[in-house]
């Protein structure tokens, strides 16, 4: 069979075939078009995060998996940092950072106590697991958060969260009010006084 002939036999085998139309491909070009602006929108944001970002992710003493981390500022009182201790505060957000990267967990824990800040969110948990097969050392999320969280201006008090809320592997965040909650008190409390 020669070039000719193969040529002939194709032709007849898709000589019922039609065009399909490809009015989809412009709809996708749009839908890729809108997926690609929300991309540079993140990236935008994640760049303005990652430029006020303080968080290093220069080396860190390793902390054991099964060390407690604990820090509270000074000027918090001892029953708010026990209360904080024991698990008595509710938990309004948490924020897992299991499957991260060192710097992927920089960014998202700046970005994470930027916004409890921001909206009054006093009470959080980071999950963080143990890191048992962490590279280069066991821990080592769990190292770094115990750097960067008394780092932190927002973060009143840390301390390793009980074993119902991930024990070893998570840490109970206090985080300071905003000032607008600060200035919404001090008005109540004028008005009280009034």
């Amino acid at each position: 069979m020669d070039h000719f002939d193969d040529w002939k036999s194709f032709s007849l085998e898709m000589s019922d075939v039609k065009p399909i139309e490809q009015d989809t491909v412009i709809t996708k070009a749009k839908h890729c078009d809108s997926e690609l602006a929300q991309l540079k929108q993140l990236n935008a944001a994640k760049f303005d995060y990652e430029d006020e970002n303080e968080l290093t992710t220069e080396f860190v003493e390793p902390v054991d998996p099964y060390d407690y981390i604990e820090f509270k500022q000074s000027g918090v009182q001892d029953g708010v940092y026990r209360k904080l201790r024991l698990g008595k505060y509710p938990i309004e957000a948490q924020l897992n950072l299991h499957h991260l990267s060192v710097n992927q967990a920089r960014v998202e824990v700046f970005k994470f106590i930027k916004e409890c800040y921001q909206l009054n969110i006093r009470s959080i948990l980071i999950i963080h697991g143990l890191g048992l097969n962490g590279k280069p050392y066991p821990g080592v999320l769990k190292s770094y958060l115990n750097k960067w969280l008394p780092s932190l201006e927002p973060v009143l008090a840390m301390h390793t969260a009980l074993k119902h809320h991930g024990g070893y592997g998570a840490t109970y965040v206090l985080i300071k009010k905003s000032e607008d909650k600060k200035r919404e008190n001090r008005e109540r409390h004028l008005k009280r006084l009034a």
